[in-house]
């Protein structure tokens, strides 16, 4: 069947992504970063933009909140649009008091206990890990331009974990300690890129803590994440 949830011509899609969950973070991104940028999907109001980056093709778009709605979205660019590369550049909470609101967190890896892997493919796995050649060049792209990232396994959770306890979650966790910070995407793009024989990466910005009084506001959490979002350009470009 055709796509039905990012529908525009083929061309308007370039090989390489960037996924924010936040539509209007990928509107922000497009207006600030890329050049010529055009505004290529509104369905569901889930806006896609194309224009370059440094002279080079690049889409943007939101992904949406969950698994469900990312592999929706990674699905039909992987295997509609031909896309090769999809760094995801989201937000989350710290999972340890060593992590801060703040910091840039660089997954190596997914853990859920979701059953994602069984819906979608009748797979029992619940670790994923990220493109090693992606993640490589987006660890040493960030050494170059000087920004601090902490890299690490991170969780993918179904539920916002701020409103509910999650305690029993991390008992039977097998990474447990491992786990950097918590997020409700990731995962099943590393699976998906998998299975399509693509690359996918993705930098996470700490919005939340329960190990620390700070929190970053709605409006910053659309606009004041620069630094991730310069590093997963100048990543996703070479």
């Amino acid at each position: 069947m055709e796509p039905v949830h990012l529908v525009t011509d083929k061309n308007n899609i370039a090989e390489i992504v960037l996924l924010p969950g936040d539509p209007l973070r990928a509107k922000y991104i497009a207006e600030n970063f890329l050049e010529g940028a055009q505004l290529v999907n509104t369905i569901r109001n889930m806006f896609a933009f194309t224009g370059t980056y440094k002279g080079k093709k690049v889409t943007v778009m939101g992904s949406g909140m969950g698994m469900p709605s990312m592999g929706i979205y990674a699905y039909e660019l992987f295997h509609f649009y031909d896309v090769k590369k999809i760094i995801r550049i989201g937000t989350s909470g710290a999972y340890t008091p060593q992590v801060h609101v703040g910091d840039v967190v660089l997954s190596t890896a997914a853990y859920t206990p979701s059953n994602f892997a069984y819906s979608y493919s009748n797979e029992s796995t619940h670790i994923e890990e990220a493109s090693k050649e992606l993640t490589e060049t987006i660890d040493n792209t960030a050494k170059e331009l000087g920004i601090n990232i902490v890299k690490g396994p991170t969780l993918t959770n179904d539920v916002f974990d701020v409103y509910v306890n999650i305690d029993h979650l991390k008992n039977n966790s097998p990474i447990d300690s491992e786990l950097l910070a918590k997020e409700m995407e990731a995962f099943a793009l590393f699976h998906i890129a998998r299975k399509e024989g693509k690359e996918a990466g993705a930098l996470i910005s700490v919005v939340d803590s329960a190990f620390e009084d700070i929190q970053i506001s709605p409006e910053d959490r659309e606009t004041k994440l620069n630094n991730m979002i310069k590093l997963a350009l100048e990543s996703i470009i070479k």
